[in-house]
């Protein structure tokens, strides 16, 4: 598995403060959907997509990329889809089994980190499969719960929204078996950390 290329260490960078941003608005967002503004809780997470978007682009041509701004951008996509799966549980929206099966691969993910540790990593690099899920993910909850209202919209909305959920769904259980499948060759192409110290502490090559 290729290393990523950071371009800075530093944490006060434009992206990373956007990032910031987007997490801040999490609980936030969670408060507007279980108080029933269904539409300010809409665009809160359309602006969140937005500086997801903006931060990317800016990373990459300030040459911002860095180690925390890889971490805190899937970070924020998972909380965002987290309480979005919350709050539409206890609204009664959304069946309770949903939100067990998606916050069951967020478990899992959170027990592969101390494998990747093992390795020197903190996380592993997003795959397509998993962009795939959490846009599918981001997109249809939020539909979901618009079809929930009283709109002449909403039945079509809760059509197109359960469906890509389903399907997002499926998705993000397939990228959570694809990264235990990277972290599976991980632990077997590199040596540990420890193993790798000793070897350089007693002359050996790794």
């Amino acid at each position: 598995m290729p290393d990523t290329v950071y371009d800075t260490d530093a944490v006060f960078t434009i992206p990373n403060v956007l990032s910031f941003l987007r997490l801040i608005g999490v609980p936030f967002f969670l408060v507007l959907i279980l108080t029933h503004h269904d539409v300010s809780a809409v665009v809160l997470l359309a602006a969140a997509s937005a500086t997801d978007w903006l931060d990317g682009q800016l990373a990459r041509r300030l040459r911002q990329v860095s180690r925390l701004g890889q971490m805190l951008d899937p970070a924020a996509d998972r909380l965002y889809i987290a309480a979005t799966l919350v709050g539409l549980a206890v609204r009664g929206i959304i069946p309770v089994w949903l939100l067990v099966i998606l916050l069951a691969r967020d478990v899992m993910m959170v027990f592969l980190v101390p494998l990747l540790r093992t390795r020197g990593y903190t996380s592993l690099p997003v795959n397509f499969v998993g962009k795939a899920a959490t846009f599918c993910l981001l997109y249809a909850l939020p539909l979901v719960l618009l079809g929930a209202g009283p709109w002449f919209f909403s039945p079509v909305a809760r059509v197109i929204g359960w469906a890509f959920a389903l399907w997002g769904a499926f998705l993000y259980w397939w990228a959570g078996i694809l990264y235990v499948e990277q972290t599976r060759l991980l632990l077997v192409s590199r040596p540990s950390l420890t193993t790798a110290h000793a070897r350089s502490s007693s002359g050996e090559r790794p």
